[in-house]
Formats: structure tokens, sequence, C-alpha cells
């Protein structure tokens, strides 16, 4: 989930479970805090959703107030539902947390640490500060900065800064009325991992129902390949169009099997607005390219795939408004043929997609006794959104390494229930 000028598509494709690991500091993996995540089915809908994907389970405050959180990297402000007069999901209490501070308008976190909000935070009649958080499905959440201790394990962290709100909107209140808030993962200075100080972490997200996982610290793992690393894109200067609490990477292009698509330079990086960034993400579920880059890629695929595939061929119909390139395929028909793979390029390392992670079959669409099945690239431009976005669906079974404190970000191919089980043994 990310603020109104970004787009928020993340609708769940699997159930599966996955476990996160905290390593806080210097500690052995025998010292590892061991806490359930989630990826949960939803039904599908094509508009956009503001749908759960990760949580986890942690508490808050003095005495401890249990509470569930979505995981989301896209997101700088932690924040918890406050509202305890009957909104029908889970809250957190304040009135019962002897640790819990409202945030003063005057204080830093207010007046400067939140420069990257989109809509600024204000005071409130009791001179505390108050913010609103808008996203792109029109989901909204309006409340008061606080801090108070997040514990983690047997490990609290007193005086974590979150957003305690009381009001707001939602797009799929059965989803959101199974959890208590979210937990921000991006580089803003208001993040879980900024507020931790952690100056790396990792996920594997695996293809199917399998163990998962999510290390703060280093995987100091000798089993691991060899990570390819892409820098962080830095731009100092706040431009409209750009996030710069996002990770953004160079893009350097487009492999449809070892068909190198030629592309413009300037299309694929920022221009002078900012727009045309190219954000890596777990909150988004497909990938999103901009136009010129995705009737390219999407050309090619068609032209490798003619006479494997029936195309639908509705001019009326995208899968969640963006995805326009779909196929019919017979209900009694088990495995598609081969499938071209698809490289996405970045400076010094690349992500290789292939198989069922290039179609996505549509849950509950049957034309003509075929299920239909969308190509899990999509338009940006058929969104409003000026950026490239690589969703989790094209990260499954690779090693996700965010080293902050070298402003990279490292790739590597594994099997992730494998790697869950070597972490864990």
């Amino acid at each position: 989930m990310r603020y109104c000028e970004h787009n928020d598509i993340i609708p769940r494709v699997y159930a599966i479970q996955t476990q996160i690991y905290f390593c806080i500091g210097n500690v052995t993996p025998t010292q590892m805090l061991v806490l359930p995540l989630m990826i949960q089915e939803t039904e599908n809908k094509l508009n956009f959703q503001h749908n759960v994907t990760l949580t986890v389970s942690l508490s808050v405050g003095t005495p401890q107030q249990n509470v569930t959180m979505v995981l989301d990297t896209g997101s700088e402000l932690s924040w918890l539902q406050c509202n305890t007069t009957g909104s029908g999901r889970p809250v957190f209490d304040p009135t019962q947390s002897s640790t819990y501070l409202p945030i003063n308008c005057s204080s830093p976190a207010c007046t400067t640490q939140t420069r990257d909000f989109p809509i600024p935070t204000s005071c409130d009649s009791n001179k505390h500060c108050h913010a609103t958080l808008s996203y792109a499905d029109a989901t909204s959440s309006e409340g008061n900065l606080a801090s108070d201790t997040f514990n983690i394990g047997a490990s609290g962290m007193p005086g974590t800064i979150f957003g305690c709100m009381d009001s707001g909107s939602t797009s799929n209140s059965g989803e959101d009325n199974k959890t208590t808030g979210l937990i921000g993962m991006n580089r803003g200075p208001l993040s879980f991992v900024s507020q931790m100080n952690f100056s790396k972490f990792s996920y594997c997200i695996p293809g199917s129902d399998h163990l998962g996982v999510l290390v703060f610290s280093d995987a100091n793992s000798t089993w691991l390949k060899s990570l390819n690393y892409t820098p962080l894109v830095q731009i100092p200067n706040s431009l409209p169009y750009f996030d710069r609490s996002a990770y953004t990477v160079q893009l350097r292009g487009f492999k449809v099997s070892e068909e190198i698509i030629a592309l413009p330079n300037s299309i694929l990086k920022p221009d002078h607005t900012g727009a045309g960034q190219t954000m890596i993400d777990s909150g988004t579920q497909f990938t999103f390219l901009l136009g010129p880059a995705y009737s390219a890629v999407k050309n090619e695929f068609l032209n490798q795939t003619k006479g494997n595939l029936r195309e639908l061929n509705d001019p009326d119909y995208a899968f969640q408004g963006a995805m326009d390139l779909c196929y019919l395929v017979p209900l009694n028909q088990t495995n598609l043929p081969v499938l071209p793979s698809i490289t996405i390029m970045f400076d010094g390392a690349e992500m290789n997609i292939s198989g069922d992670k290039l179609l996505y079959p549509v849950p509950g669409e049957v034309r003509d006794n075929c299920s239909v099945y969308c190509f899990t690239f999509g338009n940006s431009d058929l969104l409003g959104v000026e950026a490239y976005i690589i969703g989790h669906h094209h990260q499954q079974n690779l090693w996700m390494e965010f080293d902050l404190e070298n402003s990279r970000v490292g790739i590597a191919p594994i099997e992730c229930d494998i790697a869950s089980q070597r972490i864990r043994s």
C-alpha cells in the first residue's frame, strides 16, 4: 500500500504461510524471533483493492495488547486502528497503555520527519500531531501520531512512533476487519525499518503453499548463492512524481526469451519531474510497465506465443484495469504450453520470470468453456501511474536483500521453501 500518488494493486493470488525472523542486533540464528506472517487468498475483484497480503502478529503497549498488522514495503508510517467505539475491527486501545504518548505538533517527528507525507500533518485542538493518509483505491486513514512500546517476541522497542487512527474509509471492509493496522517498511524516516535502525533486511516469497522467510539483519548463510546487486537510485531533491522513500532501482531493459527489446534509454529512467522511476514493491501483486515498454514487451510475447495460445480479443476487458493481454485456455486443459521467459534487466542484476508466473488464471472468469488467463504484466498508463512497479508475483523464489547501509538491492534465485527450512535448522 502506498500514498495517493501511487496505485495500490495487491489482491492475493494464493494462500501461503510464511515465517518472519527478527534478527535484532548481532544475534545468532538460534536467537532469531519467529512470528507467523500470512498471505491469504481473498475474493478477486477487477477494480483496485486495498487488500491484506502479508500480516504479522505482535503486541503493543503496557500491558501488552495483541495486534495483527499488514506488512507493507510500499508505505512509511505504521498505524493502528484506535477507535474503540464499535468499528467492527480489532483495535488498539491507547487509554489502556501506560507507555502511550501522543506526539506534539512542535516535535521533530511532526515537523520534519513527515516531510514526504503527500498530505501535510496538522495540529488538532490539543496541539497533537494529526495525520491523514490517503491511498490510490480511495481508502484513507486519519488520526494522531503517537509513540508506544512495540513488542516482538521477548524484545520490547519503546518509543516507536506510529499513527493512532480513529477514522477512515475502506474499499474492502471484510479484509480490513481482520487486521488492526499496518507496518510501513519503506525508507522514510518514520518507517519501522528506519526507526529500528535495521541496516538490512531480506525476504523470500515461495511460489506455493510453503514456508518463506523475512529476515532482519544479515542472513549469513553459506547455502545462499552469491547475490547480484543493483544500486538504489538516489535523488536528493523533491520531485513531483518521484517517491524518495521507495526502493527505486535503475531499469535497463527487457528480454523475451533471448530477444532483447529495443527501447530508448530515455523511457527507462526518471525524467526531470521524477516520472518513470522503477520501484521494487512487495505490496503490489503484479508488475506494471510504462506504456511504451509495456506495448513492446506485450507485442514480443504475443509474437512468440502465436499459434500456441488463443487470445481473448475482447477490447472491453482488462484484468485489474491494466492487464489487457489475456488468453482462453480450455477448462479440461491441465497444463499451459511452454512459454517464453521474460527477463527484467537492472544495473548489475536481473529477474528471470518463467512458467506459470507469466500467466494468471482469473478466478471465476469463464468464456466459451475456457478459463481466462492474463499476462502478469500490466500497463501503468492505464492506471494513471507514472512509474514502473515490480510486484511480488515476480519476486517468487528469489532471495531479495534490501541493503540500506550500502544503498543497494541484492537478488539471487532460490527455492524459498528450502531457504526457510535451512534457516530454521
